[in-house]
């Protein structure tokens, strides 16, 4: 599997530029004062499809050769990036095949189908997940588009950073959510590339620190019946993620479920916009070790917005 280097992360930003939503980057006093830091949070939770995951379907789908594309692409998600992948199918109009557990958020899989991609559901782990898409793949002749261990995704996530660095200028700390690692890879790599001074903190649940044990380990450690309402991040790092990370990452913070709920009311009432649980982990990380953070400079990923508005997690439903 080929790795990524920042070059691919330019070229994808110009390849993906004429499909994409340049995303605000948006700052909030408020949080700021709490933090004791200067915060800027880029709002990926404005991009097309609802998620950063649309850049990486993106830069994967328009890389495609016309003889491969036409047979369609295909992947398991459990919601962000089934619909960043079929919305850029439909875009490049071809056809896209997602798995997809069924547990998955009922708006992710409405986006899902609104976007024309044809679903078929699997039961709630990995090896269900890949055992389905391998009987998909084999049916249809798609081309599988990981949704985080492909060198394309990666790259086409690595744009959020550019985009957040080439408007702030200097940080101090630029974070992520960190799931299947795709995000934070290519936040490092980026990150790494124009500000070699800055520090990269990937955030995860405390609940679902597969990546935290793995980064500090040296190990890839799976993850195992993660149970945390941050349902981006339920996913192990990947072969191609886990090496980018600990060659370009400086450290992996973990945050309470409680941190999170916080953070994520913080971000809805504050600064009035609307992100699901996984995009509040940095902030919550930030919340949590305030001594890592104070006086700095820091540019945070909102990584989606896809939210059940019939379950927040202040609701107690």
């Amino acid at each position: 599997m080929s790795s990524v280097s920042f070059e691919s992360i330019t070229q994808a930003g110009a390849r993906i530029r004429p499909y994409i939503h340049r995303t605000p980057v948006l700052t909030c006093a408020v949080l700021d004062r709490m933090a004791g830091a200067t915060l800027y949070f880029k709002c990926e939770n404005f991009q097309r499809a609802g998620a950063f995951k649309y850049r990486g379907a993106c830069n994967a789908v328009f890389s495609l050769e016309d003889n491969d594309a036409v047979r369609g692409v295909a992947t398991h998600s459990s919601g962000n990036h089934a619909g960043a992948l079929a919305r850029a199918a439909s875009v490049r109009r071809i056809p896209a095949f997602v798995v997809m557990p069924d547990n998955a958020p009922s708006v992710k899989v409405a986006a899902v189908q609104s976007y024309g991609a044809e679903i078929a559901f699997c039961k709630p782990t990995l090896e269900a997940r890949k055992e389905v898409l391998e009987k998909v793949v084999a049916k249809t002749g798609a081309t599988l588009i990981h949704p985080y261990d492909n060198p394309q995704v990666v790259a086409g996530q690595g744009t959020a950073a550019l985009e957040l660095i080439s408007e702030t200028g200097e940080l101090d700390i630029v974070m992520a959510p960190v799931g299947g690692g795709g995000l934070l890879s290519g936040t490092a790599i980026s990150t790494k590339a124009l500000l070699s001074h800055a520090m990269v903190f990937g955030a995860e649940p405390e609940q679902a620190d597969d990546a935290f044990r793995s980064f500090k380990g040296g190990v890839l450690v799976p993850s195992v019946n993660p149970n945390t309402i941050a349902d981006g991040l339920l996913t192990s790092l990947g072969e191609l993620t886990f090496p980018l990370i600990l060659r370009f990452v400086d450290d992996i913070l973990t945050v309470s479920e409680d941190g999170i709920k916080f953070a994520m009311r913080l971000i809805w009432e504050r600064m009035k916009i609307v992100v699901e649980p996984s995009s509040a982990v940095p902030l919550a990380a930030v919340l949590e070790c305030p001594d890592r953070f104070l006086n700095r400079r820091v540019g945070i990923i909102l990584s989606g917005g896809n939210v059940d508005l019939n379950k927040l997690p202040w609701t107690g439903k």
